[in-house]
């Protein structure tokens, strides 16, 4: 039988073997779809050898950057990304493809969601996922900072967000920025993930406005105590369950290619 899976280190918060079990079932699909959870992305080559039938899987935390070595062809958009959530295994020759669908599945889930006075965007985490986010708004020629929690070139810190917010409009600062260029904030960081529910990124949510869109990449729950903070303020809130419909649908496509 025919296998597909999910690599990554801890995966009890995933859906996508649900959404592929269901794909299969309901299409008459000979396959199966299995979740590996690695202790180290340095046991990829052993999975693959265990594995015969395994002719592609997604990548997840904290892999997505790690995978890159072990491939044999990297897709364009991914190099450009650094980071690769579907790997594409040739059944004969075992050459290894990694690609991104990450950055098609957000793109497509924010675009309805754009207005015109989003002219920037903050982008929380720095990690596989921001990287997919950061190109594709840099494609819709939205400016974009990444935020992290320690210091790091080409980021503000948490710290920093808090600082600029106390500074007078007068002065240029954060408050300005918010009320006068409402923004578009995009969470890449775990935190709200089940079963962490009560975590979310430290921002000044008093800030926000009905102008501004925060967008989740988690997507279990459904309702972030960071889209929960931004709605109480008027913000318009997208979760990132579309999104994973969207990289899956992608992912499929990929491997039922000629690529």
């Amino acid at each position: 039988m025919t296998e597909f899976g999910l690599i990554g280190k801890v995966l009890g918060h995933s859906f996508s073997k649900e959404w592929f079990t269901n794909k299969f079932h309901e299409e008459g699909i000979d396959a199966r779809y299995l979740n590996f959870e690695l202790p180290s992305i340095t046991e990829i080559k052993n999975l693959i050898e265990e594995h015969p039938n395994l002719v592609g899987f997604n990548v997840t935390i904290p892999y997505k950057k790690e995978i890159i070595p072990y491939l044999d062809y990297i897709s364009p958009e991914a190099s450009a990304i650094g980071a690769v959530n579907v790997v594409k295994i040739d059944p004969i020759s075992k050459i290894l493809k990694g690609f991104n669908t990450d950055v098609m599945g957000f793109d497509e889930s924010i675009a309805p969601h754009i207005r015109t006075w989003h002219k920037h965007a903050f982008i929380l985490g720095t990690g596989g996922v921001s990287k997919a986010v950061d190109f594709a708004l840099t494609q819709r020629d939205i400016k974009t900072t990444l935020v992290s929690r320690h210091k790091k070139i080409g980021c503000i810190t948490y710290e920093d967000f808090h600082e600029l917010s106390k500074i007078l409009p007068s002065e240029g600062g954060w408050t300005r920025l918010m009320n006068q260029n409402p923004s578009i904030i995009v969470n890449c960081t775990p935190l709200g993930m089940f079963p962490d529910n009560d975590t979310y990124p430290d921002i000044p949510y008093q800030l926000l406005t009905e102008n501004h869109l925060l967008f989740d990449c988690v997507y279990n729950p459904t309702e972030t105590l960071f889209l929960k903070y931004g709605a109480k303020q008027g913000a318009d809130t997208v979760n990132g369950l579309e999104m994973l419909h969207l990289q899956a649908k992608y992912a499929w496509e990929i491997w039922n290619s000629q690529i």
